[in-house]
């Protein structure tokens, strides 16, 4: 596929994203619906906004060329549905629920279309700050804001480790993680709800490192995909803490093991750094 087919894809997931966000903040207004799943708290919002997400890129792309895995939907279809495919759609229309019900304003909606388990564009929509970060493989980040002013970000160029922010949570903190942290080469922490409010702040230069760690919570690759190519083309890396890229549409959606996202500048030794921690605390 042509970088101009990328581009004209990306455009398509830019309006959708747009569309998803007015449908959260409407459904925000009213009374939500919370059914609180094992897998967390879905809402009415959830459901809405991934409705429309499916409907919009299925009436435009349609499903021979195109897969679809969704958070909403991935246990209802067949997985060959999308293994099958080597262009597929993956998408949370709501990242960060429990944000959204709390109305901390830290909620986003991702979609990534991944060309052999590598993301190729990638939308990060914050809905309640009214910015949606877009691109596409080889072209650069950029974020739109709802006025259509466009600009391009680029991640921070801090490298000392005393000046470096970790982007955390406030919930998912498991003791094996707060042990990790205790001992971080970098020690300036700042919370944010959503995974993809904390990559926006990667590449808006508020923070400068994000880590993951499997755990009851482990990311999946709806969680990921999109964020993933945000801050990549915006000049930062994320990895496995082995330094091998994460893959994507798989049977098992679940992002597994130690990752690591950071602006670039020192991600090597940092991974080393949280791989040398983990053996010593698990040792």
């Amino acid at each position: 596929m042509m970088d101009g087919s990328l581009q004209e894809l990306l455009t398509i997931a830019r309006a959708v994203g747009w569309g998803a966000a007015e449908i959260l903040l409407a459904t925000q207004q009213s009374d939500l619906e919370v059914q609180d799943l094992a897998d967390g708290p879905v809402t009415i919002a959830d459901a809405a906004a991934n409705d429309y997400i499916l409907n919009t890129l299925h009436a435009n792309l349609g499903t021979e060329d195109f897969g679809y895995l969704t958070e909403e939907t991935y246990k209802l279809q067949p997985a060959s549905d999308r293994l099958e495919k080597s262009f597929v759609w993956i998408i949370d229309p709501l990242d960060g629920t429990k944000e959204y019900i709390q109305k901390t304003g830290e909620f986003a909606v991702h979609i990534a279309l991944v060309h052999d388990h590598r993301p190729v564009v990638a939308v990060v929509a914050c809905p309640a700050v009214g910015r949606l970060y877009f691109a596409a493989l080889g072209s650069g980040t950029f974020v739109e804001q709802k006025d259509g002013t466009i600009a391009p970000v680029q991640v921070s160029q801090r490298h000392q480790f005393e000046q470096m922010i970790v982007v955390t949570s406030r919930s998912h903190r498991s003791d094996r993680f707060n042990q990790l942290m205790q001992q971080f080469p970098c020690q300036t922490q700042k919370s944010v709800g959503s995974l993809g409010g904390k990559i926006a702040a990667i590449v808006d230069q508020h923070a400068d490192v994000y880590l993951s760690l499997s755990g009851s919570s482990a990311p999946k690759d709806w969680d990921l995909a999109a964020p993933e190519l945000i801050l990549t083309e915006a000049g930062g890396k994320f990895t496995h803490f082995d330094g091998t890229p994460l893959l994507y549409n798989r049977e098992d959606v679940t992002q597994w093991g130690g990752l690591l996202a950071s602006n670039g500048t020192c991600h090597d030794s940092l991974c080393t750094e949280a791989t040398r921690i983990l053996t010593a605390i698990d040792g």
